[in-house]
């Protein structure tokens, strides 16, 4: 079976084998997909082990551990681990948000022409081509995911979400390997602040994300509502007035979530960090000045930053030597 959709990827699905083929872009690159998401020992909601990918996917009331690899160019190889699912939407629905976590749609191309002739960031456009927005598909989890890091370091706010998946995701263990998914709201329902303060998170941060999962649980707030609201503007607006939620989270959630290639969290720590280890200085670029770096790559600042981050892993490194990086909260 061979199908497409809208907001589906081009895959093809053998149903004997329980094994999907979902087409990818030429620039994409499969390594720096890999290095990225081992950026972190501490990461719980996916690991990868011999360039394999696993994660745990929920398509209709199945959980659906997946295996993610790379059999060859063009293609990402996605095994259901139990098997077919027993609702055929299962396997579109985990193909689209496989390719959605993974920036499959977008085209590139403008992203590379910008870059090409820049003395900054051209060298990173060049040295990591194929690398894409990694992306938080799961509006509740961006948010939380932001609200957490916020002025924290990355190792810290790994810890923070492991906490909040291990104690109220749902747990899945299948050939050894366990599995989790992130908290729904309404999993948070019952949760106090002094629950979550035990788990070393502060009142405040505690405050925002039980305030968001209560926006989320009733309706008031969805991702769906956000991507429909006419604009970028009227988005971003909306996430600034909720509590809690400021430039930096609003912009972290445009661009890792809601997808929006102009985003732009241009108070980011590691963004600060990457700019001056390439600009060779022993101070930060002022604010103004990284509005005027980024002048040229206007419409595509959320990739921009998303290259910056990347300059700050050591190459080839492995998880354990990417984990104190400072401040990066990317």
């Amino acid at each position: 079976m061979t199908t497409r959709q809208k907001d589906t990827p081009v895959f093809s699905f053998d149903e004997n084998t329980g094994i999907a083929h979902i087409e990818t872009p030429a620039a994409f690159s499969y390594a720096e997909t890999l290095l990225y998401l081992t950026r972190s020992p501490l990461e719980c909601l996916h690991s990868v082990e011999n360039g394999r990918i696993y994660k745990l996917l929920e398509a209709g009331k199945e959980l659906l551990p997946v295996e993610i690899s790379n059999p060859g160019p063009g293609r990402l190889q996605l095994r259901f681990m139990q098997g077919p699912p027993a609702d055929p939407d299962a396997v579109r629905e985990a193909a689209a948000y496989t390719a959605e976590w993974l920036d499959l749609a977008r085209d590139m191309t403008p992203f590379y022409a910008t870059a090409q002739s820049d003395p900054l960031l051209g060298p990173l456009a060049s040295g990591y081509y194929g690398l894409r927005i990694i992306g938080v598909p799961h509006l509740f989890e961006a948010l939380c995911w932001a609200i957490a890091g916020q002025q924290i370091n990355l190792t810290f706010a790994y810890t923070l979400e492991r906490r909040l998946v291990e104690n109220y995701g749902k747990k899945l263990v299948w050939e050894g390997r366990t599995y989790w998914l992130f908290p729904k709201p309404g999993d948070l329902a019952d949760v106090t602040v002094e629950e979550l303060r035990q788990l070393q998170f502060t009142g405040k941060k505690a405050e925002y994300i039980l305030h968001v999962a209560g926006l989320m649980d009733s309706g008031a707030l969805s991702k769906e509502a956000l991507l429909a609201s006419g604009s970028y503007e009227a988005a971003e607006r909306t996430l600034l007035a909720i509590r809690g939620i400021g430039p930096w989270t609003a912009h972290y959630v445009l661009m890792r979530c809601l997808r929006n290639p102009a985003a732009f969290p241009i108070g980011d720590a590691g963004l600060h960090n990457a700019l001056k280890q390439l600009l060779h200085r022993t101070q930060k670029p002022a604010l103004e000045e990284i509005r005027q770096l980024f002048a040229p790559w206007r419409g595509w600042e959320a990739y921009a930053v998303f290259y910056l981050w990347r300059s700050l892993l050591p190459e080839g490194a492995p998880a354990s030597q990417t984990a104190n990086l400072p401040d990066a909260r990317t």
